[in-house]
């Protein structure tokens, strides 16, 4: 059996080419992460693929953030399958169970972790020599640590805990397990591009926990400390010493043609089976499509299907199912005491506030208006259409200023008369030079009195290009302009960069440290 894990940076790209995005990967399970789609949002042409079943979890808080997906080919479809770490989710027979020590969590909390749709879980069954052995796939998007957000390095710590206390209480009780997916943490200095550019690198607690989720595969030295987790990386169990070995590169410095990126994309399975199964694993920076790239692993043991895909498979919903949706689904009634948030204090790992408070129905229903609020909307727009003001004329926004305080602050109707003849005969003079093929702009319509001058300084303030692009003083190559889109003091500036791929200080190829605001007076 093979399978494979991508971070695909939104699925609705592919949309008709999801099936040949698929069977390109040639995978038995593929898991794929940042679906960015929401269930409202789900096209049938990716929910409903030919020759596979599909199981998606969801973000309950935003639209068009994170969401997972696992796809299993009809010759690999599992007997179970779980949105979700928790097991707040899962409210259907046939559940897999095993959620570990979460003793440590609030319900609240618990609701918060599975809120982004960050997790799936299949259940399925191998045939390993002549044994049938039940393997467990846990698909992950694990959350990145904002700087801006401190409250979020503690959200992803929270996550890496409950996914350890899942995949370790699994394999306590009988099952194989295989985490895989985009955990957003370089493990060693080999798995970055620029190591000692990062302060205190082994100290960041990502790094940490891996160490302490991961059995060390290298060979030991005076300086390391020796780990004994429970699962093996996959990757650097066939290639331990490989450089260069990235999944994860800036779209924005175009880093990808310097192989200037990071290992954050992993298929980790449990010690056992990482060495009596698994015969292979890579990576397939060749494959395109996103800002990541796709890792597999093939193992010897044989899929088993089960004869039809578990509640949670795509195929289920009635939007998919041809089946007529009841009223009543849109009329749960949601449960209050879970929604009661305001007042307290912001937990460890949760959204800012305003997200927080989308995030905590987990229900995944939609609400909806009452009558007496939709009669109140359409009031208000039909009242908003009948007293809004008629557009304004074009020429109104290029008149000169004082001529726009004119029209607004007078209130004799002769000079409105007068100023509206003296656009007619603007207008009518444009028309005139360009029938004479005149190849200059019409000055008329800033300038009545024919002061060509001072209507070229008009246009030219109003219709000015961008500053040329200075050359690179080291390459002599031009420089691209950029916009600072980070909130500060300097958001909204525009500065000049080299136009190179960020690369490594030492790659000549790369771009240099050239960089230069724009002078606002120009």
């Amino acid at each position: 059996m093979k399978i494979a894990t991508w971070n695909i940076n939104g699925i609705r790209t592919f949309k008709c080419e999801i099936k040949k995005t698929l069977d390109a990967l040639d995978a038995d399970i593929i898991c794929v992460q940042e679906t960015k789609v929401t269930r409202d949002l789900l096209d049938e042409r990716i929910a409903i693929v030919e020759g596979y079943t599909s199981y998606f979890s969801f973000s309950r808080g935003r639209s068009g953030y994170s969401g997972v997906a696992t796809y299993c080919k009809n010759t690999a479809t599992p007997f179970a399958a779980e949105e979700g770490l928790t097991g707040v989710l899962t409210n259907h027979k046939g559940a897999i169970g095993c959620y570990g020590n979460q003793s440590g969590f609030t319900d609240e909390e618990l609701h918060l972790l599975d809120n982004e749709g960050r997790a799936v879980v299949t259940q399925h069954k191998v045939q390993c020599l002549n044994k049938t052995q039940t393997l467990t796939v846990i698909n992950v998007y694990c959350p990145r640590a904002d700087p801006e957000k401190p409250e979020r390095k503690d959200f992803k710590l929270q996550f890496y805990k409950l996914l350890q206390a899942r995949a370790e209480d699994l394999l306590k009780n009988g099952s194989s397990v295989i985490v895989l997916g985009d955990v957003n943490t370089s493990h060693r200095p080999i798995d970055h591009c620029d190591p000692n550019e990062i302060d205190d690198f082994e100290q960041n607690p990502g790094r940490k926990w891996l160490n302490i989720f991961l059995k060390d595969n290298r060979t030991p030295t005076s300086d390391d400390i020796p780990t004994r987790g429970m699962f093996v990386d996959t990757f650097r169990h066939f290639h331990p010493n490989r450089t260069g070995a990235f999944t994860c590169w800036s779209t924005l410095t175009g880093a990808r043609r310097t192989n200037y990126g990071t290992r954050i994309d992993y298929i980790f399975a449990d010690c056992q089976l990482a060495t009596e199964q698994f015969v292979a694993a890579d990576i397939m920076p060749e494959l395109e499509g996103s800002d990541h790239c796709p890792v597999w692993g093939s193992l010897r043991c044989a899929l088993l299907p089960s004869s039809k895909p578990p509640p949670l498979a795509t195929c289920h919903l009635p939007e998919f199912a041809g089946k007529q949706q009841k009223l009543s689904r849109f009329l749960i009634k949601v449960d209050q005491k879970s929604c009661r948030t305001e007042g307290k204090e912001a937990l460890p790992g949760s959204q800012e506030e305003g997200e927080r408070r989308e995030n905590i129905n987990v229900s995944g229903t939609k609400r909806v208006m009452n009558r007496e609020s939709v009669q109140q909307t359409a009031k208000k727009a039909k009242t908003l259409k009948t007293t809004s003001k008629p557009q304004s004329n074009l020429l109104a926004f290029f008149k000169p200023a004082a001529c726009q305080k004119t029209l607004k602050a007078s209130p004799v109707r002769n000079e409105l008369t007068e100023i509206s003849a003296d656009v007619t005969s603007q207008m009518s003079t444009s028309r005139d030079q360009q029938d004479t093929g005149s190849k200059h702009l019409n000055t008329a319509t800033s300038n009545p009195h024919g002061d060509k001058g001072a209507s070229l300084g008009f246009w030219k303030s109003i219709l000015h290009g961008p500053p040329p692009p200075p050359a690179c003083k080291v390459h002599g190559e031009p420089c691209v302009l950029r916009t600072v889109k980070k909130e500060g003091p300097n958001v909204g500036r525009q500065f000049f960069v080299y136009s190179r791929p960020q690369g490594h200080a030492a790659n000549p190829e790369a771009r240099c440290n050239f960089f230069a605001w724009v002078d606002k007076g120009k």
